[in-house]
């Protein structure tokens, strides 16, 4: 396998590129423009508004950081996203907008499809009408793959065919980029990849139906019985840092910028050690809680329902391929990882009362200098 990449001058390759992240005011669109805003690059973020309240990106001040600009308006929007793409030149491209929630997505599917599907057609096509993007990443899911309740991870060659409607979504999400990817761009002067991440943690994530972001409510709430309920304790999935999986969209942007030998799919996920149920991660955030906060203890509840809707209940990721292309490794496994979870959760605690939006920033380059330049 290749040496792991120094990410040190990964950042430096950003330096005065012009970058466009769709959905950059979620969870990891956040993480994402503050490591490009931090590495001197121009981004232009197209959001609608933020996906939850609270939310990391407002908490933290991202929308004032120096290096930004934004487009306030949605993905199913053509006209704006041409107007967007002609106006700002981007020359690498991160589409992370989506409906991201398999419950979300059985609750109201028509919204699900159309966003992910329209999402990535209408980016595809301002790429192709206009011209100027040299790289494009796509990031999509480990759920695009045929439930095969399989004990090893899936290949990239596996087929793709994601049950539920936010799953599916992402498969035909991949489909529609393969299919622009060899009906419109032969001449390889856009390089077009996808990544399909794990289940990703880490500090700052409010989203409804997840284990860590329900951890932390119940932390961080005034009630007396702070208890976690698992509806699908047993459930095993590949849990990462979000810094991990956002080094290797990088990474993968770079790679095939500077070659076109590199496109093409890529699973990014962690090692099998870090592929757990979702009771022994909600008992590590839990244990590690109550032992930094004993006057604000934590327990576990599962109450299973027989009747809830399908959701695959062992997905892992055979991540080889990234591995010996490119040389990526994770760097945070799940002691780590639940580790800085806890300490962005008592700095977040801090912000909450004190209004202070840099104490919350300040946790966040912290963590991307220890990840970056403290790597061993």
């Amino acid at each position: 396998m290749l040496k792991s990449p120094d990410y040190g001058e990964l950042m430096e390759f950003y330096r005065g590129k012009r970058v466009l992240i769709t959905g950059h005011s979620g969870f990891k669109g956040s993480w994402l423009t503050r490591i490009l805003t931090k590495a001197g690059a121009t981004v232009c973020g197209y959001s609608t508004g933020v996906p939850t309240d609270p939310a990391l990106y407002e908490l933290a001040g991202i929308n004032e950081l120096p290096g930004l600009s934004e487009v306030d308006a949605d993905v199913r929007d053509l006209e704006t996203m041409k107007k967007t793409f002609i106006d700002f030149k981007p020359e690498i491209v991160f589409h992370l907008a989506a409906k991201s929630i398999v419950s979300y997505g059985y609750q109201n599917p028509t919204d699900t499809y159309t966003t992910n599907l329209m999402g990535i057609m209408n980016v595809l096509e301002c790429i192709h009408l206009l011209g100027g993007v040299k790289s494009f990443l796509n990031v999509t899911s480990d759920k695009v793959y045929m439930d095969q309740e399989w004990e090893w991870g899936y290949r990239e060659a596996d087929t793709l065919n994601g049950l539920d409607p936010y799953s599916n979504s992402k498969s035909c999400s991949e489909l529609i980029t393969h299919s622009y990817r060899c009906s419109f761009f032969k001449d390889g002067a856009t390089r077009i990849s996808t990544a399909r991440a794990g289940n990703v943690i880490g500090g700052g994530d409010f989203a409804a139906n997840r284990i860590i972001p329900d951890c932390v409510r119940i932390a961080l709430s005034d009630s007396g019985k702070r208890q976690v309920v698992l509806r699908n304790p047993q459930s095993v999935r590949p849990y990462q840092y979000v810094l991990d999986p956002l080094f290797a969209y990088l990474l993968i942007a770079k790679s095939q910028y500077e070659d076109d030998r590199y496109v093409g799919s890529y699973n990014v996920g962690p090692i099998e050690a870090d592929c757990v149920t979702t009771g022994d991660l909600a008992d590590m955030f839990i244990n590690a809680w109550n032992d930094s906060n004993p006057e604000k203890k934590m327990e576990r509840v599962d109450k299973i329902d027989p009747n809830a809707p399908f959701e695959s209940n062992y997905v892992t990721l055979d991540c080889g391929r990234i591995q010996t292309v490119l040389g990526w490794r994770q760097r945070w496994h799940i002691e780590k990882s639940i580790k800085e979870i806890i300490s962005f959760t008592e700095v977040l605690d801090a912000r909450m009362s004190s209004g202070d939006n840099k104490i919350l920033l300040d946790e966040m380059d912290r963590q991307i200098n220890e990840f970056v330049f403290n790597y061993k």
